[in-house]
């Protein structure tokens, strides 16, 4: 089963990185292609995906995974769609991330998702929805004033929708866990914003009241009338984070030293509640049932079984965030009792002493006489603490100190985890130390560069002494733990200018010759973990760089396409081997089909629906384009904040601020649609006049420009222009003036930008 997921990640992962190709192609503003070539790739893109599906669904070229690659090349087709509009706003220089393009995509998205009842589709419709209420009500660059009742009810839309997802998933309505869990986990998430007392001073208090009571019924739920792990576990880390934000809150309303005990004491509760919790769910479902048991007990315990390993891994994520906020709150609390009850003048030297005696304790007392999650929890406190009195002292013989102590605790320490934990303080305390001795260098830029190429040199010497040391457990987490610091200060270092002349490039160089070797001989020697490390840094560095050196989309196009390439070659001359050696996923035709074999009619209805979609945008626009009053306006200052997306630019204009408000309340002019009157002025640009009335009779040399109200300014969906890479700078210095393409209606489109 390993490797047969292996060769579908290789086959997903060439296809990603096929289409993630074929974008940066079409979509990087390139000049060798005018507009009607690039309408007919963006529509032979969705062609090519769903053709592909198509013939992936009826031949055999890849036996045992052709009905993969099929319905993965039909999620490929609907992702191309997406594209291809966003195209269409790139070539017409429409709204640049607008909810209207998510809102579009996902219709062939939930029709596709309705059809198949295929995973990857429910996902796409899940994000692309989110993604389309979110832009509207939340524009991109814009700041849109909404009261706190407002702010509340889009909060409630998000939880609404996401409970109503979750109970058609949890209902079986729709079979989907992934959909299960991300509903439950998003409903949780904004119910938890609508308690936010901080941004809802009126309405946070009440909140608190459903947000608890959903969060009850949910324990009622997951334990008595339906077993299920996965989500009593994801609903003990709604409660933890309910706890924590109001502790927050409360620390912010009511600081003193009492406070920050009871903070101690909802440390000590929120890890014997974590410990306590995951022990009794790992009893439960595992009692055989007795005779005379319900129908519901019988359920939970069949549905024990196969979500046993299912939730393992979730479980852990969660019982390690209890445990990080636990430690964050358990520092915090400490370091703040101990400098309100203190009354002598140098606080950071009873923080010291403190954490000293408590990173001792946790040192000396036997594994057996103190639960590991509270010995761990209780000395990484100590280290932060221990960390804060070091740099708030500034005293470097006591820094030593403490070094000598963390290192101790590392050599006291048992599992990767912990182990890993304690070499990362003893690397900052080893980094505290070195600025406290070197800090009067030239400039705080020397300093910094000497301790990172000194942690550097430690850890790699460290890496070599651990081929000396005889076998033991601390051998092999000392080598990996400093081989990956080794990389990450060296990484860190590529990243510097020459310190020396030429030393920016010779350490990239040096970089990447000593991690390409590294892979290539611990491949060969069989060393896993280090291989892994190494080859993590080694994309780490060429996606880094290849944006620093290679910043051209079409560069990056040609690369991608290559790698994808080779990623499918691979994986194809993997999975023949396989199948010729008899170990090929035989059972992946039984397991999995086409539903482009089996529903053919409905798809090719979604198809051709996206393809007339794409149609209608272009003809929308091209008659625009060609029968559109041509109008000149006049580009205000343009706003720092908001000049550069990516490859385009946002636009100001003088007829972005209101001509009037004079016959407004000011209540009708902060929200909603606006027709405004725009009239020329002696040079022939075109200045806003008043707001148009419905019935208005307009004199000839007058045209109406649609808008939309966002708090004081009007945004007319021409704001954004998209440009080649790297002529933004130029834009910004030389453009003053925008022509623009208006219809009959109010519609308008951008057609350039000029300087006069």
């Amino acid at each position: 089963m390993l490797r047969f997921n292996a060769i579908r990640t290789g086959y997903l992962l060439g296809i990603s990185l096929i289409l993630a190709a074929i974008i940066y192609f079409f979509a990087s503003n390139w000049g060798g292609l005018d507009r009607t070539v690039k309408i007919v790739l963006a529509a032979a893109l969705i062609v090519l995906f769903y053709g592909l599906s198509f013939v992936f669904a009826r031949i055999r070229a890849v036996p045992g995974q052709q009905a993969f690659l099929s319905n993965m090349f039909l999620v490929a087709g609907c992702i191309a769609f997406g594209v291809s509009v966003a195209l269409l706003g790139q070539i017409y220089n429409s709204h640049a991330d607008s909810y209207g393009l998510f809102f579009i995509w996902s219709v062939p998205a939930l029709l596709l998702s309705w059809i198949t009842r295929y995973n990857p589709f429910y996902m796409l419709s899940y994000v692309l929805i989110h993604l389309g209420l979110w832009f509207y009500f939340y524009p991109t660059m814009q700041n849109p004033s909404y009261s706190e009742l407002e702010s509340l009810s889009i909060a409630g839309v998000f939880a609404l929708i996401n409970l109503a997802l979750f109970l058609l998933t949890f209902l079986h309505r729709i079979q989907s866990a992934p959909l299960q869990y991300m509903s439950f986990t998003v409903f949780h998430i904004a119910m938890l914003a609508m308690t936010n007392s901080f941004a809802f001073d009126g309405y946070g208090l009440v909140m608190n009241i459903p947000h608890i009571a959903v969060i009850t019924l949910g324990f009622y739920i997951f334990i008595k009338v339906r077993l299920n792990k996965t989500l009593l576990t994801l609903n003990a880390l709604a409660l933890s984070a309910f706890a924590v934000f109001k502790f927050i809150e409360l620390a912010e309303a009511y600081y003193s030293s009492l406070f920050f005990v009871f903070g101690l004491i909802f440390v000590a509760l929120l890890l014997t509640g974590n410990v306590w919790f995951f022990r009794y769910l790992n009893r439960l479902g595992k009692t055989p049932p007795e005779a005379g048991t319900t129908d519901i007990s019988t359920s939970k315990t069949e549905m024990t079984v196969p979500e046993e390993h299912g939730s393992e891994w979730i479980s852990k994520t969660v019982s390690r965030v209890i445990k990080v906020v636990g430690v964050l709150i358990g520092s915090i609390s400490l370091i703040g009792l101990i400098m309100i009850s203190t009354n002598v003048n140098h606080t950071e030297y009873v923080l010291l002493v403190v954490s000293l005696l408590l990173m001792i304790l946790m040192i000396v007392i036997p594994e057996s006489k103190l639960d590991s999650v509270i010995r761990y929890t209780l000395l990484t406190i100590s280290y932060i603490t221990g960390l804060a009195a070091i740099l708030w002292s500034d005293q470097s013989l006591l820094s030593v100190l403490f070094l000598i102590v963390s290192i101790a605790g590392w050599f006291r320490s048992k599992g990767k985890r912990q182990l890993f934990f304690a070499y990362t303080f003893v690397n900052l305390n080893l980094a505290t130390i070195l600025f406290q001795q070197y800090q009067e260098w030239d400039g705080w830029n020397w300093t910094y560069k000497f301790i990172i190429f000194s942690l550097f040199i430690v850890n790699a010497v460290l890496y070599g002494i651990s081929y000396f040391i005889s076998k033991t457990e601390l051998k092999e987490h000392l080598r990996n733990s400093s081989l990956f610091f080794s990389l990450l200060f060296l990484f860190w270092a590529t990243f510097f200018e020459d310190v020396v002349p030429h030393s920016y490039m010779f350490i990239n160089i040096f970089y990447f010759v000593i991690v390409t070797g590294m892979v290539f001989a611990f491949v060969r020697v069989k060393q896993k973990s280090e291989a892994i490390m190494s080859v993590v840094f080694w994309f780490i560095f060429i996606g880094f760089k290849y944006y620093d050196l290679l910043w051209t989309l079409l560069y990056k196009s040609f690369t991608l396409a290559l790698l994808g390439i080779i990623a499918l070659g691979l994986t194809w001359w993997a999975d023949r081997r396989m199948a010729h050696s008899g170990k090929a996923a035989f059972d992946a035709d039984h397991r999995s089909f086409s539903f482009m074999r089996l529903s053919p009619l409905l798809i090719a209805i979604v198809i051709v629906l996206q393809l007339g979609i794409i149609g209608y945008q272009t003809a929308r626009s091209e008659t625009l384009l060609a029968t559109g009053a041509s109008i000149k306006l006049k580009l205000a200052p343009i706003d720092p904040r908001s000049l550069l997306q990516g490859d385009y630019v946002a636009l100001n204009y003088d007829i972005s601020t209101p001509p009037s408000r004079t016959s407004l309340q000011e209540g009708e002019w902060s929200r909603g649609k606006v027709k405004v009157v725009l009239t020329p002025d002696n040079q022939g640009v075109y200045v806003a006049d008043r707001l148009y009335q419905d019935g208005e009779k307009l004199a000839s040399h007058e045209v109406i420009l649609n808008g939309q109200w966002y708090g004081s300014r009007i945004v007319y969906g021409i704001e954004n222009y998209f440009i080649p890479e790297g002529t933004g700078r130029t834009v910004e210095q030389n453009a003053h003036f925008a022509h623009i393409r208006v219809s009959r209606n109010g519609d308008a489109l951008l057609e350039r930008l000029a300087e006069s």
